[in-house]
């Protein structure tokens, strides 16, 4: 098979970015914006949970900050898939593959994050304006793989 074979033509390319920007349009769409709402607003609740369950962790249980840290993100990542699953897309019986698939979009999220936050700062950004900065490349990875992959609407 020749390269010619194996890559995209120009019109396959240019109709694949259109579905991607029509896909990225759609999560702002009026029939997505209670989802959006829930998704955000359970993202900012986790961050009171996952402070709960470091302190549980951490000062009641005796366990040393690694791992009560690492405890917590698992802990935060299953009950965050179940909050998302049931009430920010109102989905039924929630599979192992969408718990692999979102536990994937979580670790490639904080890998933008880091990325972003270190890419920032060697570019010269304060290293606090780098890291809140990295937040929303990675709440943009976030929202698009959980509303186009993990619980994307099938047609």
């Amino acid at each position: 098979m020749t390269n010619a074979h194996r890559q995209l033509s120009e019109d396959d390319r240019l109709q694949w970015r259109a579905r991607a920007v029509a896909a990225l349009v759609d999560i702002g769409s009026p029939r997505n914006r209670g989802r959006v709402i829930r998704w955000f607003a359970a993202g900012l609740a986790f961050m009171g949970v996952s402070t709960a369950f470091l302190y549980l962790f951490v000062d009641v249980l005796g366990l040393n900050v690694p791992i009560g840290t690492f405890l917590t993100a698992e802990v935060c990542t299953l009950l965050r898939f179940l909050v998302n699953h049931y009430w920010v897309f109102g989905a039924r019986s929630p599979t192992l593959r969408q718990c692999v698939q979102y536990h994937l979009a979580v670790a490639v999220a904080f890998t933008v994050w880091w990325v972003a936050a270190n890419v920032l700062t060697w570019a010269g950004v304060h290293y606090l304006i780098a890291g809140i900065a990295a937040v929303g490349f990675s709440t943009l990875f976030s929202i698009s793989s959980n509303f186009l992959w993990v619980w994307r609407r099938q047609h």
